[in-house]
């Protein structure tokens, strides 16, 4: 392990090389927007709403440091939730104005927030959020919407970096509004000690906690396990048609084809093969020589690329791109060859993904020097007119996927 995350680590210092140039920009726009040189599909452009700091300069000279997802607003206005840093007390959530012909207007109105993911709004119609440990309220709003912040749900595991893996919480609403929350693994894969048969983190952590509904806005201070066997879920998404999904971030090894990222259909009570199995039933590294059987786990319902990253799921129902409606969209945050894209994965009737090839929405991200940075895509959000934004935290962007109408 300790030459993969060498290996991780040179390949990072490499990229940020290449981070350092930002997006070129040749006059050219896409809907409005300063046009990214981003390889999209045919019909497609990317827009920059919000662009990295200029060459030369450093991240700390970001507003905003590290984008992770992001919520529309009646009105017009986007919330963006900025991790800060990989250290608790250092989030914010910002408001932001849309400046087609510049620089967005920015107001941070959330601050020392503890490693924060996901934003989403309630059955109740009001706005959540989740930090490494809790998911609170607030109201975006308010005069001082850091008053209105309330915790609804706590006792989440406190997962710090380098103590854990795994400490971001992501969440979704069940059809009866019922909380589903990412517990992640708290190791990679969880290896065996003498005398174990089994892995203890994979009882409560490395799964989907369920909060069962407690009223409006209320829910069980005690949850139970909806499934297991998910080594992080910050990936999730109940399609229209009632489907649970889930992409799960596999372990992390050496071998650049294996093991495959999954794509899960997630059904209440089932264990999904972490640490034991992964991909298609094929024994995990750490627990091969243990001879555990891969036969009573689920298999995926679809392999996605090796160490691709998925962080984020969301179904296409806008107007601008009619050719995605139904599909779902996969932002792939890795930093080898397989991530730095967009997928879109066609869905059948019962909201589940077929075996049709996936269209890449973004084939050329990678790196190239003097013109763009390898893309690190996360946080996905379909506007009211049908672009697609996206959050770009390893470059501090935010950017927007629209029709090319050049």
């Amino acid at each position: 392990m300790r030459g993969l995350l060498a290996g991780l680590v040179l390949a990072l210092a490499a990229d940020a090389a290449a981070q350092a140039q930002g997006y070129a920009r040749d006059g050219r726009t896409c809907d409005g927007y300063p046009r990214a040189p981003i390889e999209t599909m045919k019909g497609m452009c990317a827009g920059l709403v919000l662009a990295p700091p200029p060459a030369g300069l450093p991240p700390s000279r970001r507003t905003i440091h590290l984008p992770r997802t992001l919520l529309p607003l009646a009105g017009g206005d986007w919330l963006v939730v900025d991790l800060g840093t990989w250290d608790p007390g250092r989030g914010s959530v910002w408001r932001l104005t849309p400046k087609p012909s510049g620089q967005p207007a920015l107001r941070r109105i959330l601050s020392k927030l503890d490693l924060p993911h996901t934003l989403a709004v309630g059955p109740d119609g009001k706005i959540y959020l989740s930090e490494m440990s809790r998911i609170s309220r607030f109201d975006a709003d308010a005069a001082d919407p850091q008053a209105t912040l309330t915790p609804v749900v706590t006792g989440l595991p406190d997962n710090r970096l380098h103590e854990n893996r795994h400490p971001l919480s992501a969440f979704i609403y069940d059809a009866d509004g019922a909380l589903l929350v990412n517990v992640g693994a708290p190791s990679d894969q969880c290896p065996p000690r003498p005398g174990e048969a089994r892995c203890a983190e994979a009882e409560r952590h490395a799964a989907l906690w369920r909060f069962a509904p407690d009223g409006p806005g209320k829910w069980a201070t005690e949850p139970t396990v909806f499934a297991r066997g998910l080594r992080n879920s910050l990936a999730l998404v109940r399609t229209r048609a009632g489907a649970v999904l889930q992409a799960e971030n596999s372990i992390d090894v050496s071998d650049p084809a294996w093991p495959p990222e999954e794509l899960n259909v997630i059904e209440a009570g089932a264990h999904y093969g972490w640490p034991y199995c992964m991909g298609a039933g094929q024994p995990a590294p750490a627990w091969k020589a243990r001879k555990v059987s891969c036969a009573p786990f689920r298999r995926p319902a679809r392999l996605m690329p090796a160490h691709g990253a998925p962080l984020d799921l969301v179904e296409y129902r806008g107007a601008m791109f009619p050719e995605l409606t139904g599909r779902l969209l996969v932002s792939l945050h890795g930093y080898r060859p397989t991530g730095s894209r967009i997928l879109a994965y066609a869905l059948d009737e019962a909201g589940r993904p077929t075996a049709a090839a996936p269209i890449d929405l973004t084939p050329g991200w990678r790196a190239v020097k003097g013109r763009r940075p390898s893309g690190a895509p996360v946080g996905l959000s379909v506007a009211a007119d049908g672009a697609i934004w996206v959050a770009d935290d390893r470059n501090g962007a935010i950017l927007r996927l629209a029709r090319d109408r050049k």
